[in-house]
């Protein structure tokens, strides 16, 4: 083949996008990953690893705090140049690892801006001038914030941020506006809410963090309103931007209120980056930003795939990640298992940390399932005590005929680790016997889930 003739071209080097180019590579292919920006995609530079360092910095200030609860003493202060240092430090690290991923596996890392155009057996991609041929080309181009510029929602870079911007502040905001509670909202209105920031949460639906189970959500609202946390749901939010900062206006059903703050964060969800690639111009279906992709990631149109943010929902890096691996082997010839959304967990890392996959109770009524639920609080547990987190909840829901694991959820300490052990529950089609027959370790975080089991079967021990 040519320099520029490859196998497999994948746009995007997300952890969606490298993680394929990777499994291409070992499976034979000549591959290449085009990127504009920094090798590692958003998340790795502006998402998942950089918010993570800021939010241990954040839990870690929240201890000394509370230092003379473990018979210490500390005198704790931030500097946020520091931490955002801290931060950035880690995000460059891991590109330049991604990198070095890219060479160690033969990859070639093609810079610039992509744009499609027809072809065979798949669509020409053009970057800077340059033409390059492929067998097959997958699109994993990822996502960015939803702004609404109608009501004022739109990132300034100044007074209105993205999450972008909220990982690089030129000061900490005394009032804070974030606008949308999901995992990205509340994990920003954790952070400033510990550095001492007078947050208030904006949600449009009935209770924060949508996607959870409702108990979870109560709990998780709860415990940031106990940390002065203004949280309002039911309500919306435009904003105007002034001199020294924003004065937004809150309506919650027929009543409104003007409140003013030093920095509004948009958290309001993200929109698929399809613009500018000649997408339409080859027949690609988009919804609502989004690419439309079958079970394997196929578009429709020969030789074109998509995965990842820039596809259907959840929009989580590891299901970007497991979503190219299915693709590009199926391409190999392989046969792979379609990917199960409700299969994927969900971690949020503010504190308390919150995690879940599958159903929750509600929608597990909702699909007809008798069912069986489990609890077990965290203050039933000594290594909680023993941690000073006894506040948290194991929550678990199974099908009272088959003792399916239809879905698990938790709050509290450490629960983004502990999830993984009912995401594998469910992948093995593990039953409630096989569960309550397994020997957690004594003491541990992972006993709760033991419990949570045993107590939707009336067998709970510690409780």
């Amino acid at each position: 083949m040519s320099e520029t003739s490859f196998d497999v071209v994948i746009i995007g080097s997300g952890p969606g996008g490298y993680a394929t180019a990777i499994r291409a590579s070992q499976l034979g292919f000549k591959t290449a990953v085009v990127e504009k920006a920094e090798l590692g995609g958003v998340c790795l530079n502006w998402g998942c690893i950089p918010t993570k360092a800021l939010l241990r910095s954040a839990e870690v200030y929240h201890n000394m705090q509370h230092a003379a609860d473990y018979g210490l003493s500390a005198s704790p202060q931030f500097d946020l140049q520091a931490m955002v240092k801290r931060s950035r430090g880690i995000a460059g690290q891991l590109s330049a690892g991604i990198k070095h991923l890219m060479k160690k596996n033969k990859v070639t890392v093609i810079a610039g801006f992509a744009r499609l155009k027809p072809g065979k057996p798949a669509p020409i991609v053009t970057v800077d001038g340059t033409d390059y041929s492929a067998k097959h080309v997958i699109v994993a181009t990822g996502a960015r914030a939803r702004q609404i510029p109608q009501a004022g929602l739109a990132a300034d870079g100044k007074y209105i941020w993205t999450s972008r911007e909220a990982m690089v502040p030129d000061t900490m905001p005394q009032k804070l506006l974030v606008v949308g509670s999901g995992a990205i909202g509340m994990e920003f209105a954790s952070f400033y809410n510990a550095f001492g920031s007078d947050v208030t949460v904006v949600e449009m639906v009935d209770n924060i963090l949508p996607a959870e189970d409702i108990e979870i959500s109560n709990m998780a609202a709860k415990a940031f309103k106990k940390r002065g946390v203004t949280i309002k749901t039911n309500t919306q939010a435009s904003v105007k931007t002034g001199k020294d900062g924003v004065t937004a206006t809150l309506t919650t059903g027929d009543k409104s209120e003007e409140v003013n703050f030093d920095r509004v964060i948009l958290a309001i969800g993200i929109v698929g980056n399809v613009e500018d690639m000649g997408l339409e111009e080859l027949g690609v279906k988009i919804d609502r930003t989004h690419i439309t992709v079958d079970e394997f990631s196929r578009t429709g149109v020969p030789g074109l795939y998509a995965i990842g943010d820039v596809t259907t929902p959840p929009w989580l890096a590891h299901k970007a990640t497991h979503e190219g691996i299915i693709c590009i082997e199926k391409i190999a010839g392989g046969n792979p298992h379609p990917l199960d959304a409700n299969a994927i967990p969900g971690c949020t890392y503010c504190h308390p940390q919150i995690a879940s996959v599958g159903l929750t109770e509600a929608q597990a009524k909702e699909a007809g399932h008798d069912i069986k639920v489990g609890k077990f609080p965290y203050i039933g547990n000594g290594k909680a005590i023993a941690l000073g987190e006894p506040e948290g909840l194991i929550k678990t829901v199974f099908n009272a005929k088959t003792g399916e694991l239809l879905g698990a959820h938790m709050i509290g300490a450490e629960v983004t680790e502990l999830i993984q052990g009912y995401t594998i529950a469910r992948t093995l089609e593990t039953t409630e016997h096989e569960l309550m027959e397994t020997v957690f370790p004594h003491p541990t975080l992972s006993e709760m889930m033991h419990e949570a089991v045993l107590d939707a079967y009336d067998r709970v021990i510690h409780m």
